[in-house]
């Protein structure tokens, strides 16, 4: 093995091939080229040494004891590093079985001995020029991708920062905690975490799962802006019109959500379960809430962690009507009622972990 240190300014190019005159006709029409030439005996060697040297192009010998070059070159294409490094085969064969059978496991080209040091430096020449723009064309896709990506995140930053500016006049409008919504993300998210440790959970939420619904939460009540602010500020028992009108929000801060995610966002995770959760999060486990009445885990498992986490949130927060519950007294009032309103595996862990919440 030939060529000492390599130079990373110039073309590397390792030929390999088990006749040592060949080997040098070939060196020295390589550096005729002003390319650096890399000299190799077999395809043990071969293989050892692309990784290091990276080179730009293979010249590549089919006739070599032990492993042919045939073989060499699909163990090439195989590596997801090295397959794109183009290959030109060099035999005495010219038979076309031989020649399609090159480029059948992966060869760029294919030249016969004795070499024409003219067609060498033309095939040589074409593919190193193929290989630098192929190079450069992946370079430029990365950088777009780089690009695109970089906008997808600040336009899907840009619409959360939207909603939760929506959401905070909602709050607004029903008066609540000006900590609530801080509050709801992140307690949900201490739930989805314990519910990750546990038997029945832990197969389905995902670290992915626990950031998504942190980020989802706080959009439950997107829909109480459109309520008037008469009803959600109202001290007194809401009349049966009024609790009609109230149970809107469910729909209405779904559809919004619903109306973004058709829009093409590309932050479909987040909308989606965003939706769910405005939609379904009064709905009760044994099927008397709305607004469809749904039961059991009919309920998606988003919607189920916010309900309870909501209304333990809700009892702990100052209201118009009444002031804050402590953490005993909420969790008091929420257990007499857990079987009905709540998946009581998601309440029994909540109750385990309140200490935690905010």
């Amino acid at each position: 093995m030939t060529g000492g240190k390599f130079n990373r300014d110039i073309p590397r190019i390792l030929i390999v091939d088990d006749v040592e005159a060949n080997r040098f006709v070939l060196r020295d029409i390589i550096r005729e080229m002003d390319c650096q030439p890399i000299l190799t005996e077999n395809g043990a060697q071969a293989l050892k040494m692309i990784p290091h040297m990276e080179p730009e192009l293979i010249i590549l010998d089919i006739a070599m004891p032990e492993m042919d070059g045939y073989e060499v070159c699909e163990k090439i294409k195989e590596d997801p590093l090295t397959r794109d490094i183009p290959i030109i085969f060099i035999s005495a064969f010219d038979d076309p079985q031989d020649i399609v059978k090159g480029f059948s496991v992966g060869g760029e080209d294919y030249i016969t001995k004795p070499f024409i040091h003219e067609v060498v430096k033309a095939r040589v020449g074409m593919h190193l020029k193929l290989h630098e723009a192929n190079h450069s064309m992946a370079e430029m896709n990365r950088q777009l991708q780089v690009s695109i990506s970089e906008q997808i995140k600040q336009m899907e930053k840009e619409r959360r920062n939207v909603l939760y500016a929506l959401i905070r006049v909602a709050r607004e409008n029903a008066r609540y905690d000006e900590r609530h919504m801080e509050r709801l993300r992140y307690n949900c998210r201490i739930l989805a975490e314990a519910m990750q440790l546990s038997a029945n959970y832990g197969a389905v939420i995902s670290d992915s799962y626990v950031d998504t619904i942190e980020l989802a939460t706080p959009l439950c009540d997107l829909g109480n802006m459109a309520i008037p602010t008469d009803i959600l500020q109202k001290k007194g028992r809401l009349t049966q019109e009024e609790r009609k009108i109230m149970r809107t929000h469910t729909t209405i801060g779904a559809k919004i959500l619903r109306d973004i995610e058709e829009g093409g966002s590309s932050d479909n995770d987040f909308i989606h379960m965003a939706m769910e959760i405005a939609y379904f999060h009064h709905e009760n486990w044994d099927g008397s809430g709305y607004p469809e009445g749904k039961k059991g885990n009919e309920i998606p498992l988003s919607a189920q962690i916010v309900s309870v986490v909501n209304t333990y949130c809700a009892l702990t927060e100052v209201r118009t009507y009444r002031d804050a519950f402590s953490r005993e007294e909420a969790l008091d009032i929420m257990e007499k009622d857990a079987v009905k309103r709540f998946n009581p595996d998601i309440f029994w862990i909540m109750k385990k972990i309140t200490r935690q919440f905010h």
